[in-house]
């Protein structure tokens, strides 16, 4: 795996990365980590296409997923006593 870049952003820490002809954009807050695949054969220009889905409302759906993967993993320890 190859690392491309860091994608500054004050919420969320983003990195691009190169594995077996995709990129993989990785999002992580807290504990919690999204990670999206795209094919190096769909962007024709490269890793400076992938940056440009790292858009304002882009970034938004994932901090609302981030916010929806907390309330779930809350739920699930609540449910089985965990906490």
């Amino acid at each position: 795996m190859r690392h491309v870049a860091d994608i500054p952003h004050s919420d969320v820490k983003i990195t691009l990365l190169a594995w077996n002809g995709k990129y993989l954009l990785k999002l992580e807050k807290g504990m919690l980590e999204q990670t999206y695949k795209v094919s190096e054969l769909d962007l024709t220009g490269g890793d400076a296409e992938v940056r440009q889905l790292v858009d304002d409302a882009f970034v938004a759906a994932a901090l609302r997923r981030f916010a929806d993967m907390r309330d779930d993993l809350q739920a699930a320890l609540e449910r089985h006593d965990l906490l």
